[in-house]
């Protein structure tokens, strides 16, 4: 079973997935801008993103996933990537 890093700074949290993956639960159109990317992960903001995916992945596997998460106590390195566009 895949493991996914929830990554978390003083203000927010986001969800790190594989591209291929969101185009495997066909959620890469529903994703907002509000979330981030790289050229192999997104990057899902805790709000909706974050849930859409987990239901996605709950649906199609039965189970939810592994999280592991990351502190940081300065603005994560997410809020310098580029907002996500399917």
């Amino acid at each position: 079973m895949p493991r996914f890093t929830f990554h978390t700074d003083p203000g927010h949290g986001w969800l790190e997935v594989p591209l291929a993956m969101l185009r495997d639960l066909n959620i890469h159109n529903k994703i907002s801008a509000y979330s981030y990317k790289d050229a192999v992960n997104a990057y899902l903001e805790e709000d909706c993103d974050a849930a859409l995916f987990l239901a996605a992945f709950a649906l199609k596997h039965g189970l939810p996933p592994n999280l592991n998460h990351a502190y940081s106590s300065m603005n994560s390195f997410i809020r310098n990537l580029h907002p996500y566009q399917g």
